[in-house]
């Protein structure tokens, strides 16, 4: 490997708005981030309901099927 070519490595610091820190390797030493997999909708789940909830009533529209109270 050439000498003086590539950046320096740290262990860096990543930390989410939602408080949840961790560690990974970066050339960075502090990183701060919006989301991370303990907060995003996709890991929690809570984007799974959502969606399902949409494709039911997409399919009681099209099949003309009204909703019970």
């Amino acid at each position: 490997m050439k000498k003086d070519i590539h950046p320096e490595y740290f262990q860096a610091k990543v930390t989410c708005n939602c408080g949840n820190e961790f560690e990974t390797g970066s050339t960075k030493e502090n990183i701060r981030v919006e989301v991370c997999s303990k907060c995003h909708p996709f890991y929690t789940g809570r984007q799974k309901a959502v969606a399902a909830r949409g494709r039911i009533d997409r399919f009681n529209r099209r099949y003309g099927i009204k909703e019970q109270e």
